[in-house]
């Protein structure tokens, strides 16, 4: 008879879900910076694509890999990594588990994980918004501290952790209930990787229904001038948003959202399960 594997701690999970995501945004990295272009500009996905192309080269498609990194490091690594141990900590990690517990544990580590993510996602999107020649790193984070300060970096951090609430509630819940859907109606195992294929792809359609207007705001916020405030608030900007282009704005750059999630979340998930079992450790 085999035994259980024992549950991941914290930091142990942490860590891998850091080295999952650092290692899957390489592969979503540009579709990202496609849709942050569109959500600025309100140009359509394939003027974005020729324009970047034909002006900048297709290297362009990996600016701002270096703060992607760091973010995925740090905001993804929590966010995804912290959500099984939590979860079992306020006892929602048994199948029959209220899907709000669940949720709950995904909206609490996607929160703090977002607090110390935020200086990454706002260099991170300042550099791919830019469509001139690209900025020393040093010099992105000089002519922001000079701008703003500190406050500068944590520009829109009340929408970014609205957003990663909203995101990592609907990604690991919606995952980890999937799985038990899908066990009943196939008889796959939980472990088996169809069944976390399936799981992630559901997931990762949710996530993109329920986010994308956090994800609009956001961008809008942090992609403001260093040394200028176009919006005073997430509520203000928002509104200022869908004054210009109606409530339907929200929802701009919805296909590349759902062409980044998609993967993005399959690939994580996947890969952390594939690390959990490399450790011999409880899935999620």
């Amino acid at each position: 008879m085999s035994l259980e594997k024992p549950a991941p701690s914290l930091l142990q999970s942490i860590a891998l879900g850091g080295a999952s995501c650092v290692f899957t945004v390489n592969f979503t990295h540009p579709i990202e910076l496609v849709k942050t272009r569109m959500q600025v500009t309100g140009n359509e996905l394939s003027m974005i694509v020729r324009n970047t192309l034909e002006k900048e080269g297709a290297a362009s498609f990996y600016k701002g890999i270096v703060w992607a990194w760091g973010r995925e490091g740090s905001y993804a690594a929590i966010k995804l990594g912290g959500y099984a141990p939590v979860r079992d900590a306020i006892g929602a990690g048994g199948k029959d588990a209220p899907f709000y517990l669940k949720f709950a544990a995904g909206a609490l580590t996607g929160g703090v994980g977002s607090a110390f993510g935020n200086p990454f996602d706002v260099m991170k999107t300042l550099a791919q918004a830019n469509q001139g020649k690209s900025a020393p790193l040093g010099t992105l984070v000089s002519t922001m501290y000079k701008d703003q300060g500190i406050g500068g970096f944590y520009r829109g951090l009340e929408v970014n952790i609205m957003r990663a609430c909203v995101l990592n509630a609907t990604q690991m819940g919606c995952y980890d209930i999937t799985k038990g859907y899908v066990c009943e109606l196939t008889g796959w195992e939980r472990m088996d990787v169809k069944t976390r294929f399936c799981s992630a792809a559901v997931a990762g359609f949710f996530m993109t229904c329920t986010v994308s207007p956090f994800d609009r705001v956001r961008t809008a916020l942090m992609n403001q001038p260093t040394d200028k405030k176009i919006y005073t608030g997430p509520l203000d900007c928002a509104g200022k948003l869908i004054a210009e282009g109606g409530v339907i704005s929200l929802w701009r750059g919805f296909v590349p959202i759902w062409a980044r999630f998609a993967p993005s979340t399959t690939i994580q998930l996947l890969t952390i399960e594939a690390l959990y079992d490399m450790a011999g450790l409880k899935s999620i």
